[in-house]
């Protein structure tokens, strides 16, 4: 093998122990792709990790804009190189030569990749949302570029599975928002739409103390379900995937499925503690998607 050739596999190597490292949902998942597809998986995890940590490495608001700058332009060399192996003299981090790959194998528009980048900006402005339409612009970046993202590599049948792939997206990102209400409101952070804490009487100030009351009920009884709706919507995504990922989406709209149903049981847990999917809980999920005919959940 040519040294373009080597780089090229210790890329998608570093991103397999990147993926491994992790410990995420998503992970167990990708054992249930066949081998090309769950290495196309790794290299857009390991991208997708090596974006946050980027926004989350604790630098000073400049100099993470400086950071995500040079890693766009980075994004920007390495999709743009007619092959991945020319990256042998481009000096690219090492993720990207497989993640380039990955998007022209699997004809993943460059734009769900750049719009990943364009979310986790979006965080450092610490801005709030007056509507959830407003907070589904966020998502959409953070979230649902990521699932139009991952269905080519599972592979679809149209543009159908647009629509429901977006809804999941949200979905997803709306139970990640619920579950660290308390984290990210600690750190100056509020994603919930300020109309609907208008519309229960509940304040940013309540939500920084942690306030429990019949406000927080209203609140969270309004975003659940809203996720709930987003979840049967998206279900049908299911429909227009062909068979090696309807088992991996399955398995992790399961799962976070799963979560919310624990938060809409018991609210104010996200208060005091992480609330989690347990490990035997995932590890029946995984059963169930794995052995068993997959089929819609919804």
């Amino acid at each position: 093998m040519n040294a373009a050739g080597d780089l090229l596999k210790a890329s998608y190597a570093e991103c397999h122990r990147a993926s491994r490292r992790s410990g995420s949902t998503f992970y167990a998942g990708f054992l249930l792709l066949p081998t090309e597809r769950r290495r196309a998986m790794e290299a857009l995890y390991a991208f997708l990790r090596q974006t946050d940590d980027l926004a989350d490495a604790g630098l000073p608001g400049p100099a993470s804009r400086d950071a995500l700058t040079a890693w766009r332009a980075s994004l920007r060399g390495a999709l743009d190189l007619p092959s991945p192996e020319l990256s042998t003299d481009a000096g690219l981090p090492l993720c990207l030569p497989a993640l380039a790959d990955t998007a022209r194998r699997f004809q993943i528009p460059h734009e769900h990749l750049f719009a990943v980048i364009d979310g986790v900006e979006m965080d450092l402005n610490g801005r709030r949302y007056e509507t959830f339409e407003q907070l589904e612009s966020y998502c959409d970046r953070v979230a649902s570029a990521v699932g139009l993202a991952c269905i080519h590599i599972w592979g679809f049948r149209g543009p159908e599975a647009f629509r429901p792939a977006r809804q999941i997206g949200v979905a997803l990102q709306l139970t990640n928002i619920l579950r660290d209400l308390k984290e990210d409101a600690a750190a100056g952070r509020v994603y919930l739409p300020l109309d609907d804490l208008r519309q229960c009487g509940y304040s940013v100030d309540d939500l920084t103390h942690s306030v429990v009351d019949e406000r927080f009920s209203c609140l969270m009884e309004l975003e659940t379900s809203r996720a709930e709706q987003l979840y049967r919507d998206g279900a049908e995504l299911f429909d227009w995937l062909e068979p090696p990922g309807r088992r991996i989406f399955g398995l992790m709209t399961a799962t976070y499925h799963e979560l919310l149903r624990k938060i809409a049981a018991r609210p104010a847990e996200v208060f005091r503690r992480r609330v989690r999917v347990s490990r035997l809980q995932k590890a029946r999920l995984w059963i169930r998607w794995a052995l068993c005919p997959p089929q819609r959940f919804f």
